[in-house]
């Protein structure tokens, strides 16, 4: 099936059950939180926002929250083992447990998204301190992540209650990142429909675009992607699966270190994407490459641009552009030493889509990785 996309405006007029405002936060289960924590305030540019743990009389795990734009991280270690953060921990490596969403009554997020048959993670709860009250609700979702639904009108805290302010390690700066542009989960082979039937039943969502095989492959391997969207298009979380190919593919990858299903990447909105590129390249982030080759043809391909060519050579920046404009894009190496999660970091001028043009290239990158890691 080739891309088709419907507009935000057409989703935005249906009727939505589950009006979600944004993304809340990513809560990250992780070996040891403080080093984590250190590594994306200094490489990543976020910002020290609150701290629980022992200090706080909090006797289970010790989690770090830091912000940049209205990207918030929590980061998740246990005290302890023979817990479900430590098994966790244990079976994925670091990895994404929680993507929560903001939205104006949590109770009632749970009730519409139960009664669909949304599989009950946490009940609906109230957590106050001086600052005021939340509530939280939560589903489960693929593998061993769960959506949590966060009510926070009523609280003026800096995160939730049982945290409090936290310093963090030094003085860092941004790069500007503002906000999370999609959430991609990496799903079994054959699964895919049917986490795209969840978020369509159970959370409302439409699908606005899809790929198959012939979209997504390269040599070796390929692989087929739904990208689901809530009603106002604010909450984006494409699906991928597996498909037929000569060779292990990057799903399959994932899936194989992952030990399951899982957060697959984090896409991460800027305004600059050179300028981040550039700090983020002279803190230690490591990206993919790009062969130089890209480039002799880019402009045949995506037309005129502001950026200058050599300097997204440079960078290894990649462009793509659809009926709405273009986008710039780029991805990390995997942040972890397992061959699992790592970001992207996108700008968008007016492009609405995620970067088809760019596939092959992207695929053959991934491989060139796979392939020095000894798993294509």
């Amino acid at each position: 099936m080739s891309t088709t996309i419907e507009s935000l405006s057409a989703l935005s007029e249906t009727a939505d059950f589950l009006p979600i405002l944004g993304t809340d936060y990513i809560e990250f289960y992780v070996g040891n939180a403080k080093q984590a924590a250190y590594f994306y305030q200094h490489a990543f540019g976020f910002q020290p926002l609150a701290y629980r743990g022992l200090e706080t009389g909090y006797r289970e795990a010790a989690s770090y929250v830091l912000r940049q734009g209205k990207v918030t991280f929590v980061l998740t270690t246990p005290y302890h083992p023979g817990n479900f953060i430590a098994d966790h921990i244990y079976r994925h490596g670091d990895g994404v447990r929680v993507l929560a969403l903001t939205v104006e009554d949590a109770a009632q997020a749970f009730e519409e998204t139960t009664k669909r048959s949304g599989k009950a993670f946490l009940t609906p709860t109230r957590l106050e301190d001086e600052y005021g009250y939340v509530v939280l609700s939560g589903i489960h979702t693929y593998g061993d992540t769960v959506h949590i639904f966060v009510e926070r009108k009523n609280y003026r805290g800096a995160f939730l209650p049982g945290f409090t302010g936290w310093n963090g390690f030094g003085r860092s700066e941004p790069v500007g990142f503002k906000y999370v542009d999609h959430c991609v989960g990496n799903v079994y082979l054959g699964e895919m429909l049917q986490f795209v039937t969840f978020y369509r039943e159970v959370m409302g969502f439409k699908q606005l675009v899809s790929f198959d095989d012939k979209d997504i492959s390269t040599e070796y391997s390929a692989l087929m992607s739904k990208v689901m969207a809530n009603g106002n298009g604010y909450i984006k979380f494409p699906i991928n699966e597996p498909a037929q190919g000569r060779r292990k593919s990057q799903i399959e990858e994932y899936l194989e270190y992952y030990h399951g299903q899982g957060v697959q990447h984090v896409a991460l909105a800027v305004e600059d994407i050179i300028y981040a590129v550039r700090e983020l390249r002279r803190r230690g982030v490591e990206f993919l490459e790009t062969p130089k080759a890209y480039y002799e043809t880019l402009l045949d391909r995506v037309g005129k641009i502001d950026e200058p060519i050599e300097v997204l050579a440079e960078l290894g920046i990649l462009v793509d552009r659809d009926d709405e404009g273009y986008l710039l894009q780029i991805f990390t190496r995997p942040v972890q030493d397992r061959p699992t999660v790592f970001y992207e970091i996108i700008q968008r001028k007016g492009a609405k889509s995620f970067g088809k043009g760019n596939f092959k290239a992207l695929f053959e990158a991934i491989e060139r990785e796979q392939a020095r890691r000894g798993n294509l």
